[in-house]
């Protein structure tokens, strides 16, 4: 029973998370919680499973700064369906704290990330990588990667778009 319940909560999770899709246009859902009370308890604990799927970083006890972003969005135009793209975000530690980019997590699994792991000084500048495989897709695209750092509003959204030709 209990593996039963495993494999059904890891397919839920797994469906969950499948997002490349061939679609035109892609939709932002919000975390989830899948709860499992009717799971068995093993030992003499009660409570019910409860999973937490796509959870946010937990956020950076280093102090905060700010950045600047050369820009957010950037459009591919027209690309060959199954082209690898890629295009590079500039940001500039505009604070008086060193900028550090712990995470940056891609909408979909045709994204892919880089981006400069070690502290980015006050003044200096640092570079994210967002690579896409158009493999799947067909049309208009809209993508995006939400960056997280030691900024006030963080994720930062980064975005880009494509127009898949056959």
């Amino acid at each position: 029973m209990k593996k039963t319940l495993s494999i059904i909560a890891l397919s839920i999770i797994g469906f969950g998370l499948v997002s490349c899709k061939k679609e035109n246009k892609e939709t932002q859902s919000a975390d989830s919680v899948i709860t499992d009370s009717t799971a068995v308890p093993t030992d003499s604990a009660v409570a019910p499973q409860v999973t937490t799927a796509a959870a946010a970083p937990a956020p950076s006890n280093q102090p905060l700064t700010t950045i600047a972003l050369a820009e957010s969005n950037f459009d591919f135009g027209k690309i060959k369906k199954g082209d690898k793209v890629e295009h590079v975000y500039e940001v500039t530690n505009t604070g008086k704290n060193p900028l550090i980019i712990s995470e940056v997590k891609p909408g979909c699994g045709c994204t892919a990330p880089d981006f400069t792991k070690e502290p980015i000084l006050p003044g200096k500048k640092g570079k994210i990588t967002l690579h896409f495989d158009s493999s799947n897709f067909d049309g208009n695209v809209q993508k995006y990667a939400d960056v997280y750092a030691n900024v006030e509003k963080a994720p930062i959204k980064l975005t880009f778009i494509a127009n898949i030709q056959p």
